[in-house]
């Protein structure tokens, strides 16, 4: 099937709709529909855990996806008709070298007494994750080099992840293997499914998002995305010489607000005119 395409959809104030803005109507139904065409395999990418995804399913009525990229990309699994969860070992093997054989107890000792980090929940860590909280007005980039510096001597390779959930507000902090970001798990979706750059688009909203919103394949931001996240996704675009690949969705498609499953409707229909034939 030469037209397939691969949708990778971050969840959160992305597709479901936990922020002020509202859902437009027939946004989700629009959305259900495309996910059963059989040229579309859909992907989401999410900092959800296995349990949490579920839950959004069931809570939302989401579509069952094909593959899930779970905890910001350190699990991904294969999910069946039949909602049987398969681990994805191959993507375990690659991400596990970075931690260099150390587990999470080092890693929080390690990080233990850092001023303003606050490790999060049992039920937010995971083998190859560490969540933390942190203030909002925090400088992200100072964190994440005290961070590196304090596991550089366990020999481990971490990517630090920030974003801000805007709701509360405060800033949440990933610790992961460093090739164990969304970027890096949409690349792996990509490449063991067999498809093409020009054949994967992301849709996201946030700045754990950023890397791939700004990255090498079609991306989509959608409209209720803060200004602050929205000025970095195009700033980062116009640097890596892909701004063509970036839609900011605004609004107007079908009537709808942009907003959620709207905006990641509106930017697929814009790069790929056939989905506007799909769901006539």
């Amino acid at each position: 099937m030469t037209d397939r395409l691969l949708v990778c959809c971050d969840l959160d104030r992305t597709l479901i709709p936990n922020g002020p803005q509202p859902l437009s109507d027939l946004a989700m139904p629009l959305f259900r529909r495309l996910a059963e065409r059989p040229e579309v395999t859909l992907a989401y990418v999410t900092g959800r855990s296995r349990q949490l995804v579920e839950r959004a399913i069931v809570r939302w009525d989401l579509p069952v996806p094909d593959v899930v990229a779970g905890d910001v990309g350190s699990s991904i699994y294969a999910v069946g008709p039949a909602q049987d969860w398969t681990t994805w070992d191959a993507w375990e093997a690659i991400i596990c070298k970075d931690w260099n054989g150390r587990r999470n107890r080092e890693m929080c000792a390690a990080l233990a007494g850092m001023p303003g980090l606050a490790l999060q929940g049992e039920d937010r860590q995971t083998r190859y994750k560490l969540s933390y909280t942190a203030p909002a007005d925090t400088d992200a980039a100072a964190l994440a080099d005290a961070i590196e510096t304090r596991l550089a001597p366990l020999g481990v390779a971490a990517e630090v992840v920030w974003s801000v959930d805007e709701t509360v507000p405060i800033g949440l902090v990933d610790v992961l293997p460093k090739s164990a970001t969304k970027q890096g798990a949409v690349e792996f979706i990509r490449s063991e499914m067999g498809f093409p750059a020009e054949r994967t688009a992301f849709a996201g909203d946030s700045g754990n998002d950023l890397p791939v919103l700004a990255g090498p394949l079609r991306a989509i931001l959608v409209a209720n995305a803060t200004e602050a996240v929205r000025a970095e996704a195009t700033r980062l675009a116009a640097t890596n010489g892909k701004t063509g690949d970036l839609y900011l969705a605004r609004g107007g498609w079908r009537g709808m607000n942009g907003c959620y499953a709207a905006g990641v409707l509106e930017g697929l229909a814009y790069f790929y005119p056939e989905v506007e034939e799909w769901l006539a």
